[in-house]
């Protein structure tokens, strides 16, 4: 492929998957090193009949929006969970016993951010009614000098790319 070919293909610059951050409910919560279960998928109607011909024919078309999986995000974890937000969400849904009306109220939207190298946004995917469910944290080791990172699930009832 040439150059003049390639540039008429690269109208322009791809996204870059390396500068994004997580936003609850429109404030910038946490620096993230990694995202995963930004999917979004329609289910496929099939309908099998057999033509006057007498060959079988399948015809698929557009069915119902599946729901979305869970929304995974890592990073370094934090030395103060007292002051950091998500624990503060996570240990408020998971340990008061929490009535139905308290844990409706405690779930929240966010977005998953993403900029270019001017810092400028370039793409956004939204969710909604999200509750952390689950928060891991790495192995230790006393052979390793990495910092220690933690994985944080969230459950979601919808998702949508904005940008």
């Amino acid at each position: 492929m040439s150059f003049p070919e390639l540039a008429t293909i690269l109208k322009h610059d791809p996204l870059v998957a390396s500068n994004f951050f997580l936003e609850i409910d429109g404030a910038k919560v946490s620096t993230l090193s990694e995202v995963s279960g930004l999917d979004l998928e329609v289910e496929v109607v099939e309908m099998k009949q057999t033509s006057e011909a007498g060959q079988y024919v399948i015809a698929k078309t557009l069915g119902q929006n599946k729901v979305p999986g869970d929304i995974t995000v890592k990073r370094i974890a934090p030395l103060d969970i007292d002051s950091d937000p998500i624990w503060k969400w996570f240990n408020d849904m998971r340990g008061k016993g929490m009535s139905i009306k308290d844990r409706t109220a405690s779930r929240k939207n966010g977005s998953i951010v993403v900029f270019d190298t001017s810092n400028v946004e370039v793409a956004r995917w939204n969710f909604y009614n999200a509750w952390p469910m689950k928060i891991s944290s790495d192995s230790f080791s006393a052979t390793s000098s990495e910092a220690v990172s933690e994985t944080i699930t969230f459950a979601i009832e919808y998702l949508e790319r904005k940008k």
